[in-house]
Protein backbone atom coordinates (compact mmCIF):
# COMPACT_ATOMS: atom_id res chain seq x y z
CA UNK A 1 0.00 0.00 0.00
CA UNK A 2 1.56 3.36 -1.15
CA UNK A 3 1.27 6.56 0.89
CA UNK A 4 1.11 9.96 -0.81
CA UNK A 5 1.79 8.84 -4.38
CA UNK A 6 1.21 12.36 -5.77
CA UNK A 7 3.92 13.80 -3.55
CA UNK A 8 6.43 11.33 -4.90
CA UNK A 9 5.66 12.45 -8.43
CA UNK A 10 6.17 16.09 -7.47
CA UNK A 11 9.46 15.29 -5.85
CA UNK A 12 10.68 13.39 -8.92
CA UNK A 13 9.81 16.25 -11.28
CA UNK A 14 11.34 18.79 -8.93
CA UNK A 15 14.60 16.87 -8.94
CA UNK A 16 14.66 16.74 -12.74
CA UNK A 17 13.91 20.47 -12.95
CA UNK A 18 16.71 21.33 -10.53
CA UNK A 19 19.14 19.13 -12.49
CA UNK A 20 18.13 20.84 -15.78
CA UNK A 21 18.79 24.29 -14.31
CA UNK A 22 22.17 23.20 -13.02
CA UNK A 23 23.17 21.89 -16.46
CA UNK A 24 21.94 25.07 -18.17
CA UNK A 25 23.84 27.23 -15.71
CA UNK A 26 27.00 25.23 -16.25
CA UNK A 27 26.62 25.52 -20.04
CA UNK A 28 26.09 29.27 -19.79
CA UNK A 29 29.18 29.67 -17.66
CA UNK A 30 31.26 27.62 -20.10
CA UNK A 31 30.02 29.60 -23.09
CA UNK A 32 30.56 32.86 -21.37
CA UNK A 33 34.00 31.82 -20.27
CA UNK A 34 34.92 30.75 -23.78
CA UNK A 35 33.75 34.07 -25.20
CA UNK A 36 35.73 35.90 -22.59
CA UNK A 37 38.78 33.79 -23.34
CA UNK A 38 38.45 34.46 -27.11
CA UNK A 39 38.05 38.16 -26.58
CA UNK A 40 41.01 38.22 -24.24
CA UNK A 41 43.16 36.22 -26.62
CA UNK A 42 42.28 38.55 -29.50
CA UNK A 43 43.20 41.55 -27.42
CA UNK A 44 46.46 39.96 -26.31
CA UNK A 45 47.31 39.06 -29.92
CA UNK A 46 46.45 42.60 -31.06
CA UNK A 47 48.66 44.10 -28.40
CA UNK A 48 51.47 41.65 -29.17
CA UNK A 49 51.36 42.39 -32.89
CA UNK A 50 51.18 46.09 -32.22
CA UNK A 51 54.21 45.86 -29.99
CA UNK A 52 56.20 43.62 -32.35
CA UNK A 53 55.36 45.21 -35.75
CA UNK A 54 57.83 48.14 -35.49
CA UNK A 55 60.59 45.76 -34.42
CA UNK A 56 59.79 43.28 -37.18
CA UNK A 57 59.65 46.06 -39.76
CA UNK A 58 62.95 47.46 -38.57
CA UNK A 59 64.52 44.02 -38.68
CA UNK A 60 63.25 43.46 -42.23
CA UNK A 61 64.51 46.88 -43.28
CA UNK A 62 67.94 46.17 -41.79
CA UNK A 63 68.04 42.83 -43.61
CA UNK A 64 67.14 44.46 -46.94
CA UNK A 65 69.78 47.14 -46.46
CA UNK A 66 72.37 44.47 -45.67
CA UNK A 67 71.42 42.55 -48.82
CA UNK A 68 71.68 45.75 -50.87
CA UNK A 69 75.12 46.52 -49.48
CA UNK A 70 76.21 42.97 -50.27
CA UNK A 71 74.97 43.25 -53.84
CA UNK A 72 76.68 46.60 -54.33
CA UNK A 73 79.96 45.36 -52.88
CA UNK A 74 80.01 42.43 -55.30
CA UNK A 75 78.72 44.38 -58.33
CA UNK A 76 80.55 44.06 -61.59
CA UNK A 77 80.03 46.80 -64.14
CA UNK A 78 80.22 45.61 -67.74
CA UNK A 79 80.32 48.22 -70.44
CA UNK A 80 78.59 47.01 -73.56
CA UNK A 81 78.64 48.51 -76.99
CA UNK A 82 77.52 47.60 -80.45
CA UNK A 83 80.19 45.57 -82.15
CA UNK A 84 80.93 47.23 -85.45
CA UNK A 85 82.14 44.87 -88.11
CA UNK A 86 85.13 46.32 -89.91
CA UNK A 87 86.60 45.34 -93.28
CA UNK A 88 89.71 43.21 -93.30
CA UNK A 89 91.02 44.97 -96.38
CA UNK A 90 90.98 48.75 -96.85
CA UNK A 91 91.28 49.86 -100.46
CA UNK A 92 91.64 53.19 -102.17
CA UNK A 93 88.77 54.27 -104.39
CA UNK A 94 90.83 53.41 -107.47
CA UNK A 95 91.65 49.93 -106.17
CA UNK A 96 88.06 49.26 -105.19
CA UNK A 97 86.77 50.29 -108.61
CA UNK A 98 89.45 48.22 -110.39
CA UNK A 99 88.59 45.15 -108.28
CA UNK A 100 84.88 45.50 -108.98
CA UNK A 101 85.47 45.73 -112.71
CA UNK A 102 87.93 42.82 -112.75
CA UNK A 103 85.51 40.58 -110.86
CA UNK A 104 82.67 41.59 -113.17
CA UNK A 105 84.78 40.87 -116.27
CA UNK A 106 86.24 37.57 -115.04
CA UNK A 107 83.09 36.14 -113.41
CA UNK A 108 80.25 37.48 -115.52
CA UNK A 109 77.71 34.67 -115.73
CA UNK A 110 78.95 33.06 -112.50
CA UNK A 111 76.92 33.04 -109.30
CA UNK A 112 77.80 35.28 -106.34
CA UNK A 113 80.18 32.69 -104.86
CA UNK A 114 81.92 32.47 -108.25
CA UNK A 115 82.47 36.22 -108.11
CA UNK A 116 83.62 36.02 -104.49
CA UNK A 117 86.22 33.43 -105.52
CA UNK A 118 87.78 35.78 -108.08
CA UNK A 119 88.09 38.50 -105.43
CA UNK A 120 89.54 35.92 -103.02
CA UNK A 121 92.28 35.04 -105.52
CA UNK A 122 93.26 38.70 -105.81
CA UNK A 123 93.55 39.05 -102.03
CA UNK A 124 95.40 35.73 -101.76
CA UNK A 125 97.98 37.11 -104.17
CA UNK A 126 98.32 40.32 -102.14
CA UNK A 127 99.12 38.17 -99.09
CA UNK A 128 101.53 35.91 -100.95
CA UNK A 129 105.24 36.73 -101.21
CA UNK A 130 105.15 35.55 -104.85
CA UNK A 131 103.00 38.49 -105.95
CA UNK A 132 102.83 42.28 -105.46
CA UNK A 133 101.65 43.73 -102.15
CA UNK A 134 98.67 45.83 -103.26
CA UNK A 135 95.41 45.13 -105.05
CA UNK A 136 96.24 47.63 -107.76
CA UNK A 137 99.61 46.06 -108.49
CA UNK A 138 98.17 42.53 -108.45
CA UNK A 139 95.45 43.42 -110.94
CA UNK A 140 97.85 45.16 -113.33
CA UNK A 141 100.80 42.82 -112.88
CA UNK A 142 102.59 41.61 -116.04
CA UNK A 143 104.50 38.35 -116.34
CA UNK A 144 106.91 38.26 -119.26
CA UNK A 145 105.14 41.32 -120.60
CA UNK A 146 101.68 39.76 -120.38
CA UNK A 147 98.96 40.84 -117.99
CA UNK A 148 98.03 38.17 -115.45
CA UNK A 149 94.31 38.82 -115.91
CA UNK A 150 93.16 38.83 -119.50
CA UNK A 151 90.32 41.40 -119.05
CA UNK A 152 92.99 44.03 -118.37
CA UNK A 153 94.26 43.65 -121.92
CA UNK A 154 92.90 46.39 -124.15
CA UNK A 155 90.99 47.92 -121.21
CA UNK A 156 88.11 45.44 -121.58
CA UNK A 157 87.38 45.37 -117.86
CA UNK A 158 87.11 49.17 -117.76
CA UNK A 159 84.05 48.97 -119.95
CA UNK A 160 82.23 46.65 -117.54
CA UNK A 161 79.03 47.78 -115.86
CA UNK A 162 79.27 46.41 -112.33
CA UNK A 163 76.23 44.49 -111.07
CA UNK A 164 74.83 44.59 -107.54
CA UNK A 165 75.72 40.92 -107.16
CA UNK A 166 79.35 41.71 -107.95
CA UNK A 167 79.33 44.50 -105.37
CA UNK A 168 77.99 42.09 -102.75
CA UNK A 169 80.61 39.51 -103.60
CA UNK A 170 83.44 42.02 -103.34
CA UNK A 171 82.06 43.32 -100.04
CA UNK A 172 82.08 39.78 -98.68
CA UNK A 173 85.73 39.44 -99.65
CA UNK A 174 86.62 42.82 -98.16
CA UNK A 175 85.13 41.73 -94.84
CA UNK A 176 87.23 38.60 -94.80
CA UNK A 177 85.02 35.88 -96.26
CA UNK A 178 87.26 33.43 -98.09
CA UNK A 179 86.05 30.22 -99.74
CA UNK A 180 89.05 29.84 -102.08
CA UNK A 181 91.11 27.27 -100.09
CA UNK A 182 94.14 29.46 -100.72
CA UNK A 183 93.83 29.50 -104.53
CA UNK A 184 96.24 31.78 -106.39
CA UNK A 185 95.09 31.02 -109.93
CA UNK A 186 91.87 30.30 -111.78
CA UNK A 187 91.18 29.46 -115.40
CA UNK A 188 88.23 28.67 -117.63
CA UNK A 189 89.36 25.48 -119.32
CA UNK A 190 86.90 25.68 -122.21
CA UNK A 191 88.08 29.17 -123.13
CA UNK A 192 91.82 28.53 -122.72
CA UNK A 193 94.32 27.27 -125.28
CA UNK A 194 95.52 23.71 -124.78
CA UNK A 195 99.19 24.61 -124.28
CA UNK A 196 98.21 27.17 -121.61
CA UNK A 197 96.06 24.61 -119.79
CA UNK A 198 98.97 22.20 -119.99
CA UNK A 199 101.10 24.72 -118.08
CA UNK A 200 98.42 24.99 -115.35
CA UNK A 201 98.15 21.20 -115.03
CA UNK A 202 101.91 20.60 -114.97
CA UNK A 203 103.04 23.40 -112.69
CA UNK A 204 100.20 24.05 -110.27
CA UNK A 205 98.10 22.11 -107.78
CA UNK A 206 94.50 21.65 -108.85
CA UNK A 207 92.18 22.50 -105.93
CA UNK A 208 88.55 22.52 -107.09
CA UNK A 209 86.13 23.69 -109.76
CA UNK A 210 83.27 26.14 -109.34
CA UNK A 211 81.00 27.13 -112.18
CA UNK A 212 83.11 27.63 -115.31
CA UNK A 213 86.41 28.12 -113.45
CA UNK A 214 89.00 25.73 -112.09
CA UNK A 215 91.13 26.92 -109.18
CA UNK A 216 94.80 26.16 -108.52
CA UNK A 217 97.25 26.75 -105.74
Amino acid sequence: MRAYPLLDVYRRYAGILILFHMVAAAAWMCAGGTALNLAASREIRRVTVAEQTPTAASEEERRQQADLRDIISRRRIIECGVLEKKPVYVLSDAEYTALLKLVEAEARGEDEDGKLLVANVVFNRVKSSRFPDTVWEVIYQKQAGVYQFSPVIGGRMDRMKVSEETKRAVERALYGEDISRGALYFVARRATAEHTMGWFDRNLTWLFAHGGHEFYG
